[in-house]
């Protein structure tokens, strides 16, 4: 009898412990899972923080081991090792969100560094520099993480910049870097439209972020100056005005409710300019409209203003 007992305890302890199993990968699996680069701080942080704290699952992106375990002290957070720069951290991050059994909804291309410098005195490895984060990076996340996107019919997010619109004086290797992102976003829009997932460009304006304290910490560990500048006295003007510290500026929280409007909401956007302000927004419009008023300025086929207006009243309802 104490045999029979013995045997249905056992039974009734196998039963239990299949059925806890069951309920926690149904709940991994119904939980959406987003993996963010570049998760560390600024804006790629207040991200993970929104996401997490939505009940959605990050899997955060971070190179150094202190950043690891301060993000793995946060709820629904896992850190990965991850350089964008480097195809085994990649591969291995992959590994990981397979083993973790929760699929990946959303991959949000956030990691980048910046370069300000005059564009005839910049160096070629310094373009290398910004190119392999702010260009090849994206595109070797979202490579790496195709299958798993197309598989669950998700999203894909990449943290652009007004300054793709925009550029100007030593902006030059950071706008071509965000300029190429707006090619590859509509680029790639275009190709993952046949798996049922869509592509979006977040592009944030000046928000409280470390990208200019990591750019001056970069040119003095490389003992990089301009004194023998041509462009000297332009130069230090600009970085005592502009500065590392951007505490001045809001914080991105605005950002990170595009990000997740981009990653959740029914019907995602193409774009979602962020700016803090009227006059950002301002600039970033009028040098689109500049640019079409310069393309159709001589070109054979050259439309009037009216039929210009029309045109725009066109792209508009296509948007509504």
């Amino acid at each position: 009898m104490k045999s029979l007992h013995h045997r249905i305890y056992i039974i009734l302890l196998l039963t239990l412990s299949f059925t806890f199993v069951s309920q926690a990968q149904e709940s991994k699996k119904e939980q959406k899972a987003v993996l963010v680069t570049g998760a560390t701080s600024g804006i790629g942080l207040k991200i993970t923080e929104q996401l997490s704290a939505k009940g959605y699952f990050v899997y955060a992106g971070a190179r150094k081991q202190k950043d690891m375990d301060r993000l793995n002290a946060m709820e629904n957070v896992k850190s990965v090792k991850l350089d964008v720069t480097k195809w085994d951290d990649i591969n291995a991050a992959v590994e990981t969100v397979k083993n973790e059994g929760r699929g990946l909804y959303g991959v949000v291309n956030n990691a980048g560094v910046a370069i300000f410098s005059p564009l005839i005195e910049v160096e070629e490895e310094d373009l290398d520099f910004i190119f392999d984060v702010n260009i090849y990076g994206p595109y070797r996340i979202t490579k790496a993480f195709a299958p798993l996107i197309i598989q669950s019919k998700g999203r894909i997010t990449t943290i652009s910049s007004i300054s793709g619109i925009l550029s100007g004086q030593f902006f030059g290797p950071y706008s071509m870097s965000k300029h190429a992102m707006e090619a590859y976003t509509d680029a790639l829009a275009t190709e993952m439209r046949k798996f049922g997932v869509h592509v979006s460009a977040v592009e944030p304006g000046n928000y409280n972020s470390k990208i200019v304290e990591s750019l001056i910490k970069r040119m003095e560990s490389n003992d990089i100056t301009y004194e023998k500048s041509l462009y000297r006295e332009e130069f230090e003007r600009l970085i005592s005005g502009y500065g590392a510290d951007r505490s001045r500026f809001k914080d991105p929280i605005e950002v990170a409710d595009a990000v997740e409007k981009s990653l959740f909401s029914e019907n995602p956007k193409r774009r979602y300019m962020v700016v803090p302000n009227e006059n950002e927004g301002n600039w970033t419009i009028t040098q689109i409209l500049r640019e079409m008023v310069q393309l159709n300025e001589n070109q054979a086929y050259k439309y009037s203003r009216e039929e210009l207006i029309g045109i725009l009243d066109k792209v508009l309802a296509e948007t509504e």
